[in-house]
């Protein structure tokens, strides 16, 4: 069952790559205490040393997978999202499912691992869709004031 947003008055509108980016470095701010957070649990838990290896790797890649999962398919929303006035949802205007945020989220590992290409894309893209956009087929618009 898709959950659709109440409706704004006004059209929205799509957000440009700098609205984008600022909602991200803010964004990534709060991964980075999530990180910190859980390296702190794990350094307890391991006597006080330090902790790596893939495990650890794999703890905090679901931890800032979950971050960002429960924010999109509950709210629409990051912090960062909701400090830009911006909002992920389907292109019909309903809250994404989990799978897509999924595929969002991995393909923004992609996006961003190609130096920013598939970010860069919007520029280039009709609908202004970046490649974690059209994969995941859901998009962000700018929310009015």
């Amino acid at each position: 069952m898709s959950i659709s947003f109440p409706e704004v008055d006004g059209e929205l509108r799509q957000p440009s790559l700098m609205r984008r980016f600022a909602a991200m470095i803010y964004d990534a701010f709060l991964v980075v205490a999530i990180w910190m957070c859980a390296g702190f649990a794990a350094v307890g838990l391991n006597q006080g040393e330090a902790v790596s290896g893939p495990i650890f790797q794999t703890v905090l890649f679901l931890l800032t997978f979950a971050f960002y999962a429960y924010f999109w398919v509950r709210l629409g929303q990051t912090l960062g999202m909701q400090a830009w006035k911006l909002r992920v949802q389907t292109v019909d205007g309903h809250h994404i499912s989990l799978r897509q945020a999924l595929i969002r989220f991995m393909t923004a590992i992609v996006s961003t691992a190609c130096l920013g290409l598939g970010f860069f894309w919007m520029l280039f893209s009709a609908n202004k869709a970046t490649w974690h956009d059209s994969f995941s087929e859901t998009q962000i618009v700018l929310l009015p004031k």
